[in-house]
């Protein structure tokens, strides 16, 4: 997706730096944009909420804290930060039909974008972790994944994050923008930026392609290599039930783990020229969109847990509800 500028700007000295982008976004039919903004508010407003409940149930049921659903909490977490990082930006664009947007704003929503995605890979790395301890090691599980080393890899996951997203950012903050400062995007999406900079970026270019590599391929490499471990256990079991079980409790984060791979694979490692110039922003609709409303309901749809909670939290909150009415 990246482009190179073939030839340095010369006379850097009389470039005049911009002070803002404008972001083209989804659509400049005004009924459309009407339409989307109220999609994207409905599918916003059911994210954060789906989210909530997931980090709420871990806190208020006890038989919900242990490391599977510790790291489900964090992802919950990371999901809300995620779509609020751009989605009320998109839709005051949307309701405006306006998309400037100043060069801070712009560099600041790239940054925390990027990072709360490279957290995310990391995240989904521990994830499967902890299902490779829970089915191939159950008796050392409990000692294994204790409360310090739940904490342990959900801080280094998102300390590894926001650390190799910084020194991205880093380079790119130090490029010269004297325009154009069109975003073909409705947000601020590192590629597109890196393009617009007024300089030969090709050492840039390296620089980002390598941290970036090395933010998917770790957690990929950990996820590969756990998945083929439980594999080769569960073959091994005996039991039916038992293999069903273990399939089960892989299944949510298999799911997630395809479905975000999938599409960083498709928008970030195919060529950009084999793709239509509107391509890269329906694929971003989804995975910035989508994809997170989609986690919440893949990871509690079947999860007889999470049911358990649920029926639990609710019995309580109706018993203090009677316990109040009688006393008032």
């Amino acid at each position: 997706p990246f482009l190179h500028r073939q030839e340095p700007w010369k006379g850097d000295e009389n470039l005049t730096s911009i002070t803002e982008f404008i972001l083209v976004g989804l659509t400049n039919q005004r009924k459309t944009q009407v339409f989307l903004f109220l999609i994207i508010l409905l599918t916003y407003s059911l994210t954060v909420m789906g989210n909530l409940v997931i980090v709420a149930l871990v806190r208020a049921d006890s038989s919900l804290r242990t490391p599977m659903y510790f790291f489900l909490s964090n992802l919950a977490v990371l999901e809300i930060c995620f779509v609020t990082s751009s989605m009320p930006q998109m839709l005051a664009h949307l309701l405006s039909g306006n998309g400037v947007i100043s060069f801070i704003r712009c560099m600041l929503q790239m940054y925390i974008t990027v990072c709360l995605g490279s957290v995310e890979c990391f995240l989904l790395g521990a994830m499967a972790y902890d299902r490779y301890m829970a089915i191939c090691h159950p008796l050392l599980y409990v000692i294994a994944m204790s409360r310090m080393r739940q904490v342990q890899l959900a801080s280094a996951s998102w300390a590894s994050g926001f650390l190799l997203t910084s020194i991205n950012v880093s380079f790119i903050l130090h490029l010269p923008y004297c325009g154009p400062n069109r975003i073909n995007h409705f947000f601020c999406d590192m590629p597109i930026v890196l393009k617009l900079a007024c300089t030969d970026i090709r050492v840039t270019e390296r620089t980002v392609i390598i941290v970036a590599a090395l933010i998917v391929v770790l957690p990929f490499f950990i996820i590969l290599t756990s998945y083929i471990l439980i594999l080769s256990s569960v073959i091994r079991m005996r039991s039916a039930a038992g293999r069903r079980k273990a399939f089960s409790t892989c299944a949510s984060h298999l799911i997630v783990v395809i479905l975000f791979y999938g599409i960083l694979i498709v928008v970030y490692l195919t060529p950009g020229s084999d793709r239509a110039p509107g391509h890269d922003k329906e694929l971003a609709i989804f995975y910035m969109v989508v994809t997170p409303l989609l986690n919440p309901i893949i990871y509690t749809l079947r999860n007889k847990d999470i049911h358990g909670a649920v029926s639990r939290v609710l019995q309580r909150w109706g018993f203090k509800q009677k316990q109040s009415a009688l006393t008032s």
